[in-house]
Protein backbone atom coordinates (compact mmCIF):
# COMPACT_ATOMS: atom_id res chain seq x y z
CA UNK A 1 0.00 0.00 0.00
CA UNK A 2 1.30 3.44 -0.94
CA UNK A 3 2.08 5.77 1.97
CA UNK A 4 -0.28 8.75 2.18
CA UNK A 5 1.16 12.25 2.49
CA UNK A 6 -0.86 15.37 3.31
CA UNK A 7 0.64 18.66 2.11
CA UNK A 8 -0.89 21.76 3.74
CA UNK A 9 0.27 24.83 1.80
CA UNK A 10 -1.51 27.62 -0.09
CA UNK A 11 1.52 28.43 -2.23
CA UNK A 12 1.04 27.04 -5.79
CA UNK A 13 4.82 26.97 -6.40
CA UNK A 14 5.43 24.79 -3.34
CA UNK A 15 2.51 22.53 -4.20
CA UNK A 16 3.76 22.07 -7.75
CA UNK A 17 7.28 21.29 -6.50
CA UNK A 18 6.05 18.54 -4.16
CA UNK A 19 3.78 17.13 -6.86
CA UNK A 20 6.78 16.86 -9.19
CA UNK A 21 9.04 15.55 -6.43
CA UNK A 22 6.66 12.77 -5.39
CA UNK A 23 5.34 11.90 -8.84
CA UNK A 24 7.80 9.02 -9.33
CA UNK A 25 7.84 7.97 -5.68
CA UNK A 26 5.46 5.30 -4.34
CA UNK A 27 3.41 7.82 -2.35
CA UNK A 28 -0.12 9.21 -2.59
CA UNK A 29 -0.16 13.00 -2.18
CA UNK A 30 -3.21 14.90 -0.90
CA UNK A 31 -3.11 18.71 -0.91
CA UNK A 32 -4.91 21.15 1.37
CA UNK A 33 -4.70 24.93 0.86
CA UNK A 34 -5.89 25.94 4.35
CA UNK A 35 -6.03 24.75 7.95
CA UNK A 36 -9.77 24.09 7.67
CA UNK A 37 -9.30 21.96 4.56
CA UNK A 38 -6.43 20.14 6.26
CA UNK A 39 -8.58 19.29 9.28
CA UNK A 40 -11.23 17.73 7.06
CA UNK A 41 -8.63 15.71 5.14
CA UNK A 42 -6.86 14.61 8.33
CA UNK A 43 -10.07 13.26 9.85
CA UNK A 44 -11.07 11.46 6.64
CA UNK A 45 -7.83 9.51 6.07
CA UNK A 46 -4.91 7.96 7.92
CA UNK A 47 -1.84 9.84 6.69
CA UNK A 48 1.69 8.53 7.08
CA UNK A 49 3.21 12.00 6.88
CA UNK A 50 1.91 15.58 7.12
CA UNK A 51 3.82 18.48 5.57
CA UNK A 52 2.67 21.78 7.09
CA UNK A 53 3.39 25.31 5.97
CA UNK A 54 3.94 27.56 8.97
CA UNK A 55 1.89 30.43 7.53
CA UNK A 56 -1.59 29.52 6.37
CA UNK A 57 -4.48 31.78 5.30
CA UNK A 58 -6.55 30.78 8.36
CA UNK A 59 -3.93 29.84 10.94
CA UNK A 60 -0.38 28.59 11.33
CA UNK A 61 1.25 25.20 10.94
CA UNK A 62 2.53 24.85 14.51
CA UNK A 63 -0.93 25.28 16.02
CA UNK A 64 -2.39 22.88 13.48
CA UNK A 65 0.35 20.35 14.28
CA UNK A 66 -0.41 20.55 18.01
CA UNK A 67 -4.10 20.04 17.24
CA UNK A 68 -3.44 17.02 15.02
CA UNK A 69 -1.03 15.52 17.51
CA UNK A 70 -3.69 15.52 20.21
CA UNK A 71 -5.68 13.16 17.97
CA UNK A 72 -2.62 11.12 16.94
CA UNK A 73 0.22 11.34 19.50
CA UNK A 74 2.69 9.53 17.20
CA UNK A 75 1.94 11.70 14.16
CA UNK A 76 4.99 12.24 11.94
CA UNK A 77 4.98 15.80 10.61
CA UNK A 78 7.40 18.21 8.93
CA UNK A 79 7.05 21.99 9.11
CA UNK A 80 7.75 24.16 6.05
CA UNK A 81 8.98 27.55 7.17
CA UNK A 82 10.84 30.68 6.15
CA UNK A 83 14.14 31.71 7.69
CA UNK A 84 12.40 34.15 10.01
CA UNK A 85 10.42 31.33 11.64
CA UNK A 86 13.30 28.92 12.25
CA UNK A 87 13.36 29.52 16.00
CA UNK A 88 9.72 28.49 16.27
CA UNK A 89 10.43 25.42 14.15
CA UNK A 90 13.36 24.35 16.34
CA UNK A 91 11.15 24.71 19.41
CA UNK A 92 8.47 22.62 17.71
CA UNK A 93 10.98 19.86 16.98
CA UNK A 94 11.67 19.71 20.70
CA UNK A 95 7.93 19.29 21.22
CA UNK A 96 7.54 16.36 18.84
CA UNK A 97 7.78 17.68 15.27
CA UNK A 98 9.87 15.29 13.16
CA UNK A 99 11.80 18.01 11.34
CA UNK A 100 11.47 21.33 9.54
CA UNK A 101 12.32 22.55 6.02
CA UNK A 102 13.21 26.11 5.10
CA UNK A 103 12.12 27.87 1.93
CA UNK A 104 13.45 28.11 -0.68
CA UNK A 105 14.38 24.45 -1.09
CA UNK A 106 17.96 24.55 -2.34
CA UNK A 107 18.68 20.81 -2.29
CA UNK A 108 15.90 18.59 -3.62
CA UNK A 109 17.86 15.41 -2.90
CA UNK A 110 18.10 16.40 0.76
CA UNK A 111 14.37 17.18 0.71
CA UNK A 112 13.61 13.71 -0.65
CA UNK A 113 15.88 12.18 2.00
CA UNK A 114 14.04 13.95 4.85
CA UNK A 115 10.67 12.79 3.51
CA UNK A 116 11.97 9.23 3.13
CA UNK A 117 13.29 9.24 6.69
CA UNK A 118 9.98 10.57 8.00
CA UNK A 119 8.07 7.79 6.23
CA UNK A 120 10.49 5.24 7.72
CA UNK A 121 9.74 6.66 11.17
CA UNK A 122 5.99 6.35 10.59
CA UNK A 123 6.46 2.75 9.40
CA UNK A 124 8.41 1.99 12.57
CA UNK A 125 5.67 3.46 14.78
CA UNK A 126 3.06 1.35 12.99
CA UNK A 127 5.15 -1.80 13.23
CA UNK A 128 5.56 -1.27 16.98
CA UNK A 129 1.80 -0.80 17.38
CA UNK A 130 1.23 -4.04 15.46
CA UNK A 131 3.78 -5.88 17.60
CA UNK A 132 2.16 -4.57 20.78
CA UNK A 133 -1.20 -5.94 19.67
CA UNK A 134 0.43 -9.27 18.79
CA UNK A 135 2.17 -9.45 22.16
CA UNK A 136 -1.03 -8.70 24.03
CA UNK A 137 -2.70 -11.55 22.15
CA UNK A 138 0.19 -13.93 22.74
CA UNK A 139 2.32 -13.07 25.74
CA UNK A 140 4.92 -15.80 25.12
CA UNK A 141 5.83 -14.65 21.60
CA UNK A 142 9.39 -13.28 21.33
CA UNK A 143 9.90 -9.89 19.71
CA UNK A 144 12.62 -9.49 17.09
CA UNK A 145 12.58 -5.96 15.66
CA UNK A 146 14.02 -5.25 12.24
CA UNK A 147 13.43 -5.31 8.52
CA UNK A 148 17.04 -5.21 7.34
CA UNK A 149 18.32 -7.88 4.97
CA UNK A 150 20.52 -9.62 7.62
CA UNK A 151 17.56 -9.88 10.01
CA UNK A 152 15.18 -11.03 7.27
CA UNK A 153 17.63 -13.80 6.32
CA UNK A 154 18.03 -14.83 9.96
CA UNK A 155 14.28 -14.96 10.58
CA UNK A 156 13.68 -16.91 7.37
CA UNK A 157 16.23 -19.55 8.38
CA UNK A 158 14.87 -19.68 11.94
CA UNK A 159 11.32 -20.24 10.67
CA UNK A 160 12.56 -22.91 8.26
CA UNK A 161 14.42 -24.91 10.91
CA UNK A 162 11.89 -24.41 13.73
CA UNK A 163 9.56 -27.33 12.80
CA UNK A 164 12.52 -29.70 12.32
CA UNK A 165 13.56 -31.56 15.45
CA UNK A 166 17.27 -30.90 15.01
CA UNK A 167 20.03 -29.27 17.03
CA UNK A 168 20.57 -25.57 16.33
CA UNK A 169 23.70 -23.60 17.07
CA UNK A 170 23.37 -19.79 17.25
CA UNK A 171 26.51 -17.71 16.90
CA UNK A 172 26.85 -13.98 17.40
CA UNK A 173 28.38 -11.21 19.48
CA UNK A 174 27.08 -10.46 22.96
CA UNK A 175 23.89 -8.41 22.93
CA UNK A 176 22.74 -9.43 19.43
CA UNK A 177 19.65 -11.37 20.56
CA UNK A 178 20.71 -15.02 20.45
CA UNK A 179 18.28 -15.90 23.25
CA UNK A 180 15.38 -14.28 21.36
CA UNK A 181 16.16 -16.37 18.28
CA UNK A 182 16.20 -19.51 20.44
CA UNK A 183 12.81 -18.57 21.88
CA UNK A 184 11.43 -17.94 18.40
CA UNK A 185 12.53 -21.39 17.23
CA UNK A 186 10.96 -23.01 20.28
CA UNK A 187 7.71 -21.02 19.88
CA UNK A 188 7.36 -22.03 16.22
CA UNK A 189 8.25 -25.68 16.82
CA UNK A 190 5.97 -28.64 17.64
CA UNK A 191 7.56 -28.50 21.11
CA UNK A 192 6.01 -25.12 21.88
CA UNK A 193 3.59 -26.74 24.36
CA UNK A 194 6.56 -28.03 26.33
CA UNK A 195 8.96 -25.96 28.41
CA UNK A 196 11.99 -24.06 27.22
CA UNK A 197 14.68 -24.06 29.90
CA UNK A 198 17.66 -21.76 29.66
CA UNK A 199 21.03 -21.96 31.38
CA UNK A 200 24.10 -19.77 30.92
CA UNK A 201 27.11 -22.08 30.93
CA UNK A 202 29.49 -19.23 31.60
CA UNK A 203 27.63 -17.90 34.65
CA UNK A 204 27.90 -21.06 36.80
CA UNK A 205 30.84 -22.98 38.23
CA UNK A 206 31.46 -26.50 36.92
CA UNK A 207 29.88 -28.10 40.01
CA UNK A 208 26.78 -25.89 39.95
CA UNK A 209 26.28 -26.34 36.22
CA UNK A 210 26.63 -30.12 36.49
CA UNK A 211 24.04 -30.36 39.26
CA UNK A 212 21.72 -27.95 37.39
CA UNK A 213 21.88 -30.04 34.22
CA UNK A 214 21.82 -33.58 35.63
CA UNK A 215 19.90 -33.05 38.85
CA UNK A 216 20.83 -34.97 42.02
CA UNK A 217 19.59 -37.43 44.57
CA UNK A 218 19.20 -36.70 48.25
CA UNK A 219 22.59 -36.82 49.97
CA UNK A 220 24.57 -36.72 46.71
CA UNK A 221 26.64 -33.89 48.19
CA UNK A 222 26.59 -31.53 51.13
CA UNK A 223 23.41 -29.48 50.95
CA UNK A 224 21.51 -31.99 48.78
CA UNK A 225 18.59 -32.24 51.19
CA UNK A 226 16.12 -33.69 48.69
CA UNK A 227 16.07 -35.29 45.26
CA UNK A 228 15.94 -32.63 42.55
CA UNK A 229 15.49 -33.12 38.79
CA UNK A 230 17.88 -31.26 36.47
CA UNK A 231 17.44 -29.38 33.22
CA UNK A 232 17.93 -32.49 31.06
CA UNK A 233 14.99 -34.11 32.81
CA UNK A 234 12.68 -31.11 33.04
CA UNK A 235 13.21 -30.13 29.42
CA UNK A 236 11.75 -33.44 28.24
CA UNK A 237 9.24 -32.80 25.46
CA UNK A 238 10.51 -29.24 25.19
CA UNK A 239 13.70 -27.33 24.46
CA UNK A 240 16.97 -26.92 26.37
CA UNK A 241 18.87 -23.73 25.55
CA UNK A 242 22.54 -23.76 26.55
CA UNK A 243 23.87 -20.23 26.26
CA UNK A 244 27.65 -19.60 26.03
CA UNK A 245 28.33 -23.29 25.51
CA UNK A 246 31.98 -22.53 24.67
CA UNK A 247 32.51 -21.70 28.37
CA UNK A 248 31.58 -25.24 29.46
CA UNK A 249 34.43 -27.19 31.07
CA UNK A 250 36.07 -30.12 29.27
CA UNK A 251 34.52 -32.55 31.76
CA UNK A 252 31.00 -31.28 31.16
CA UNK A 253 31.57 -31.20 27.41
CA UNK A 254 32.26 -34.95 27.58
CA UNK A 255 29.20 -35.50 29.77
CA UNK A 256 26.96 -33.51 27.41
CA UNK A 257 28.23 -35.46 24.40
CA UNK A 258 27.33 -38.73 26.11
CA UNK A 259 23.80 -37.49 26.91
CA UNK A 260 23.27 -36.40 23.31
CA UNK A 261 24.47 -39.75 21.97
CA UNK A 262 22.54 -41.99 24.36
CA UNK A 263 19.53 -39.74 25.11
CA UNK A 264 19.97 -40.92 28.72
CA UNK A 265 21.74 -39.83 31.91
CA UNK A 266 21.99 -40.37 35.66
CA UNK A 267 21.30 -37.86 38.36
CA UNK A 268 24.29 -37.05 40.56
CA UNK A 269 24.47 -39.70 43.25
CA UNK A 270 21.83 -41.80 41.46
CA UNK A 271 21.84 -45.27 39.94
CA UNK A 272 18.62 -45.08 37.96
CA UNK A 273 19.08 -44.44 34.27
CA UNK A 274 16.77 -41.68 33.05
CA UNK A 275 15.75 -40.76 29.53
CA UNK A 276 14.65 -37.39 28.26
CA UNK A 277 13.45 -36.25 24.85
CA UNK A 278 14.60 -32.65 24.64
CA UNK A 279 15.69 -30.52 21.73
CA UNK A 280 19.03 -28.77 22.13
CA UNK A 281 19.65 -25.19 21.07
CA UNK A 282 23.02 -23.76 21.99
CA UNK A 283 24.60 -20.35 21.58
CA UNK A 284 28.03 -18.79 21.82
CA UNK A 285 29.73 -15.45 21.21
CA UNK A 286 32.95 -17.29 20.29
CA UNK A 287 34.10 -18.98 17.11
CA UNK A 288 33.65 -22.65 17.99
CA UNK A 289 35.79 -23.81 15.09
CA UNK A 290 38.66 -21.67 16.39
CA UNK A 291 38.00 -22.97 19.91
CA UNK A 292 38.33 -26.55 18.60
CA UNK A 293 41.63 -25.74 16.87
CA UNK A 294 42.88 -24.16 20.09
CA UNK A 295 41.99 -27.31 22.04
CA UNK A 296 39.43 -25.58 24.25
CA UNK A 297 36.37 -27.29 22.79
CA UNK A 298 35.91 -30.97 21.94
CA UNK A 299 35.83 -31.65 18.21
CA UNK A 300 33.38 -34.56 18.59
CA UNK A 301 30.92 -32.37 20.52
CA UNK A 302 31.41 -29.60 17.96
CA UNK A 303 30.42 -31.91 15.10
CA UNK A 304 27.49 -33.20 17.14
CA UNK A 305 25.98 -29.75 17.70
CA UNK A 306 27.14 -28.11 14.45
CA UNK A 307 24.07 -29.31 12.53
CA UNK A 308 22.27 -26.06 11.73
CA UNK A 309 24.14 -22.82 12.40
CA UNK A 310 22.41 -19.43 12.60
CA UNK A 311 24.28 -16.13 12.98
CA UNK A 312 22.81 -13.09 14.72
CA UNK A 313 24.19 -9.95 13.01
CA UNK A 314 25.77 -7.15 15.08
CA UNK A 315 23.95 -3.82 15.10
CA UNK A 316 26.63 -2.18 12.94
CA UNK A 317 25.57 -4.51 10.09
CA UNK A 318 21.89 -3.55 10.36
CA UNK A 319 21.90 0.19 11.00
CA UNK A 320 18.53 0.64 9.31
CA UNK A 321 17.05 -1.26 12.27
CA UNK A 322 18.36 1.20 14.88
CA UNK A 323 15.43 3.63 14.56
CA UNK A 324 12.66 1.00 14.90
CA UNK A 325 14.56 -0.67 17.76
CA UNK A 326 14.93 2.66 19.59
CA UNK A 327 11.24 3.45 19.11
CA UNK A 328 10.24 0.01 20.36
CA UNK A 329 12.35 0.41 23.51
CA UNK A 330 10.99 3.94 24.01
CA UNK A 331 7.44 2.60 23.87
CA UNK A 332 8.33 -0.33 26.13
CA UNK A 333 9.93 1.75 28.90
CA UNK A 334 7.29 4.46 28.75
CA UNK A 335 4.71 1.77 29.49
CA UNK A 336 6.85 0.11 32.12
CA UNK A 337 7.64 3.35 33.97
CA UNK A 338 4.23 4.95 33.39
CA UNK A 339 5.76 7.90 31.53
CA UNK A 340 5.20 9.75 28.26
CA UNK A 341 8.77 10.59 27.29
CA UNK A 342 9.70 11.31 23.69
CA UNK A 343 9.81 11.38 20.81
CA UNK A 344 13.49 11.43 19.83
CA UNK A 345 14.59 14.70 18.28
CA UNK A 346 16.06 14.36 14.75
CA UNK A 347 19.48 15.10 16.26
CA UNK A 348 19.05 12.35 18.83
CA UNK A 349 17.98 9.84 16.20
CA UNK A 350 20.95 10.77 14.02
CA UNK A 351 23.22 10.28 17.04
CA UNK A 352 21.69 6.85 17.68
CA UNK A 353 22.13 5.80 14.06
CA UNK A 354 25.75 7.01 13.97
CA UNK A 355 26.88 5.44 17.26
CA UNK A 356 29.15 2.33 17.05
CA UNK A 357 27.13 0.25 19.58
CA UNK A 358 29.84 -2.30 20.52
CA UNK A 359 27.32 -3.78 22.98
CA UNK A 360 24.82 -4.17 20.14
CA UNK A 361 21.05 -4.21 20.76
CA UNK A 362 21.48 -4.66 24.51
CA UNK A 363 23.55 -1.47 24.73
CA UNK A 364 20.97 0.45 22.68
CA UNK A 365 18.20 -0.86 24.92
CA UNK A 366 19.98 0.30 28.07
CA UNK A 367 20.67 3.74 26.54
CA UNK A 368 16.96 4.24 25.81
CA UNK A 369 15.96 2.90 29.22
CA UNK A 370 18.33 5.37 30.89
CA UNK A 371 16.99 8.25 28.79
CA UNK A 372 13.37 7.46 29.70
CA UNK A 373 14.22 6.96 33.38
CA UNK A 374 16.12 10.26 33.73
CA UNK A 375 13.96 12.42 31.43
CA UNK A 376 11.26 14.37 33.25
CA UNK A 377 9.10 14.30 30.12
CA UNK A 378 9.15 15.61 26.58
CA UNK A 379 11.46 14.90 23.64
CA UNK A 380 14.74 13.02 24.00
CA UNK A 381 17.78 15.04 22.90
CA UNK A 382 21.31 13.69 22.20
CA UNK A 383 22.51 14.68 25.67
CA UNK A 384 19.75 12.55 27.24
CA UNK A 385 21.31 9.47 25.65
CA UNK A 386 24.79 10.03 27.05
CA UNK A 387 25.83 7.95 30.03
CA UNK A 388 27.29 9.47 33.17
CA UNK A 389 26.15 12.78 34.59
CA UNK A 390 22.48 13.55 33.90
CA UNK A 391 22.03 16.51 31.54
CA UNK A 392 20.36 18.57 34.26
CA UNK A 393 23.53 18.30 36.37
CA UNK A 394 26.00 18.90 33.58
CA UNK A 395 27.97 22.13 33.60
CA UNK A 396 26.97 24.20 30.56
CA UNK A 397 29.75 25.22 28.22
CA UNK A 398 30.68 28.92 28.35
CA UNK A 399 29.19 31.02 25.58
CA UNK A 400 31.49 32.43 22.94
CA UNK A 401 32.43 36.09 23.33
CA UNK A 402 30.27 38.45 21.26
CA UNK A 403 31.92 39.76 18.08
CA UNK A 404 33.48 43.20 18.48
CA UNK A 405 32.10 46.26 16.73
CA UNK A 406 28.81 46.62 14.92
CA UNK A 407 28.63 45.14 11.46
CA UNK A 408 27.18 47.10 8.56
CA UNK A 409 24.80 44.22 7.68
CA UNK A 410 23.55 41.19 9.55
CA UNK A 411 24.27 37.79 8.02
CA UNK A 412 20.65 37.36 6.94
CA UNK A 413 20.57 40.80 5.31
CA UNK A 414 23.83 40.12 3.47
CA UNK A 415 22.55 36.76 2.35
CA UNK A 416 19.30 38.26 1.08
CA UNK A 417 21.12 40.96 -0.87
CA UNK A 418 23.43 38.40 -2.46
CA UNK A 419 20.67 35.92 -3.36
CA UNK A 420 18.44 38.50 -4.97
CA UNK A 421 21.32 39.95 -7.01
CA UNK A 422 22.46 36.44 -7.98
CA UNK A 423 19.09 35.35 -9.38
CA UNK A 424 18.51 38.66 -11.13
CA UNK A 425 21.95 38.31 -12.74
CA UNK A 426 21.17 34.75 -13.89
CA UNK A 427 17.93 35.90 -15.48
CA UNK A 428 19.81 38.73 -17.19
CA UNK A 429 22.39 36.33 -18.65
CA UNK A 430 19.56 34.04 -19.79
CA UNK A 431 17.63 36.95 -21.32
CA UNK A 432 14.71 36.31 -18.97
CA UNK A 433 14.44 32.60 -19.86
CA UNK A 434 13.68 30.86 -16.53
CA UNK A 435 14.53 27.36 -17.80
CA UNK A 436 17.96 28.51 -19.02
CA UNK A 437 18.60 30.45 -15.78
CA UNK A 438 17.71 27.36 -13.74
CA UNK A 439 20.09 25.28 -15.86
CA UNK A 440 22.91 27.77 -15.24
CA UNK A 441 22.18 27.68 -11.50
CA UNK A 442 22.13 23.87 -11.48
CA UNK A 443 18.67 23.65 -9.93
CA UNK A 444 15.23 22.65 -11.18
CA UNK A 445 12.86 25.13 -12.87
CA UNK A 446 10.35 24.68 -10.02
CA UNK A 447 13.03 25.45 -7.44
CA UNK A 448 14.11 28.53 -9.41
CA UNK A 449 10.51 29.78 -9.43
CA UNK A 450 10.41 29.48 -5.64
CA UNK A 451 13.48 31.72 -5.37
CA UNK A 452 11.89 34.24 -7.74
CA UNK A 453 8.73 34.29 -5.64
CA UNK A 454 10.74 34.71 -2.44
CA UNK A 455 12.58 37.79 -3.76
CA UNK A 456 9.67 39.21 -5.78
CA UNK A 457 11.50 38.90 -9.10
CA UNK A 458 9.23 39.27 -12.12
CA UNK A 459 10.11 38.35 -15.68
CA UNK A 460 8.25 38.24 -18.95
CA UNK A 461 9.35 34.70 -19.80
Amino acid sequence: MKPKILLVDDDPFTRRLFEDLLRENPAELRIAASAAEARRAFRAADFNLVLLDQRLPDGNGLELFAEMRRERPRLVAILITGFADVRDAVRAVREGLFDYLTKPFENLEALEAVIGKALEMDAAYREIARLRESLEARADAPVIIGRSMPIERLLERARTVAPLDTTVQIEGESGTGKELVAKLIHTLSPRARGRMLEVNCGALSEQLLESALFGYEKGAFTGALKATPGYFEEAGGGTLFLDEIADMSAKLQASLLRVLQEHAFYRLGGTQKRESDFRLICATNKNLEAEVKAGRFRSDLYYRINVVVLRTPPLRERREDIAPLALYFLDHYNRRFGKDTGPFTPEAMRALEAAPWPGNVRELQHAVERAVALNAGGPIAPEDLASGTPPSEAVPAPEAAPPPAARPLSYESAREHFERAYFEQLLGVANGNVSEAARLAGISRQNFYLHMKRWGIVTGS
